[in-house]
């Protein structure tokens, strides 16, 4: 892999890890575009590089609610856990459907379905979410309003995303949209959630891959990757959360569409 492709493939994994848009459609659209066809160890070990991008990215941005969380830590199973002891509550509750899915071959029901016909799908039918949630979505609630349940449906939405064109934030967004929550609030809570997903999915796939002998040539790719995951995934969360303050979610949804369109093609013409 060129240092060209692999800064462009980390682009597009840090954009559209936390757009509402499904990162692993547009890898799909990019590797069929460019012609960029690794063994599977090795598209598997760039993947990793590229998740640990986001993951810096998602830490990074949200360090102080993080450390907030750190602090609250002591109290989250009391009685009166506090804003901050609660949220760490709701998001090792929203965790647990991610984790038994994975733990029930979620890894390979990803690679199963890493299709353009499938991909396309599923861009489609997340558009269709979007579009009814914000059509839906009349007295939006703040994030202190989350109830465990609201959390565990919200979870069962991030462990759709494994499916390829779902779309981690467009799932989870929307799905937190139609209980009835804020966009900007809700933005906030599930990137929050993704941290540990975003992590185990990473610990899990570089786990398979220790035995994995990568060629220098190799291992600069996936660090250029992996950098430019991270800088533009931080651009990309500041860029829709001070979005989805004061926007609707329907461009997104048309942009849905239109590459779910491109793969249609992709599929018609090869």
């Amino acid at each position: 892999m060129s240092t060209s492709v692999a800064a462009l493939l980390g682009i597009i994994q840090g954009l559209t890890e936390f757009l509402p848009v499904s990162s692993s459609a547009h890898l799909i659209v990019a590797r069929e575009l460019f012609g960029v066809h690794m063994s599977e160890n090795l598209d598997l070990a760039f993947d990793v590089a590229c998740h640990v991008g986001t993951l810096v990215a998602v830490v990074l941005f949200f360090h102080a609610e993080l450390l907030a969380m750190l602090r609250a830590l002591p109290r989250a199973l009391s009685a009166h856990p506090g804003f901050d002891g609660r949220r760490i509550q709701l998001i090792v509750v929203g965790t647990i459907p991610i984790v038994i899915v994975g733990l029930l071959g979620g890894s390979v029901l990803e690679e199963t379905l890493r299709t353009p016909a499938v991909a396309a799908a599923t861009l489609a039918a997340g558009a269709a979410l979007l579009f009814a949630a914000e059509r839906l979505n009349r007295h939006p609630r703040p994030e202190a309003a989350l109830t465990v349940r609201d959390a565990v449906v919200i979870g069962v939405a991030q462990s759709a995303a494994l499916v390829p064109g779902v779309s981690r934030s467009g799932a989870t967004i929307g799905t937190g949209l139609l209980l009835g929550y804020g966009r900007a609030d809700i933005a906030r809570f599930t990137f929050l959630l993704s941290i540990p997903a975003i992590l185990a999915a990473a610990a899990k796939k570089g786990l398979e891959l220790r035995h994995v002998a990568l060629s220098p040539a190799d291992v600069h790719a996936f660090l250029i990757g992996m950098v430019t995951s991270a800088i533009v995934g931080y651009l990309a969360i500041r860029f829709f959360l001070r979005y989805v303050a004061n926007h609707r979610l329907d461009v997104f949804a048309w942009y849905r569409l239109a590459l779910a369109a491109v793969l249609v093609l992709i599929l018609v013409t090869r």
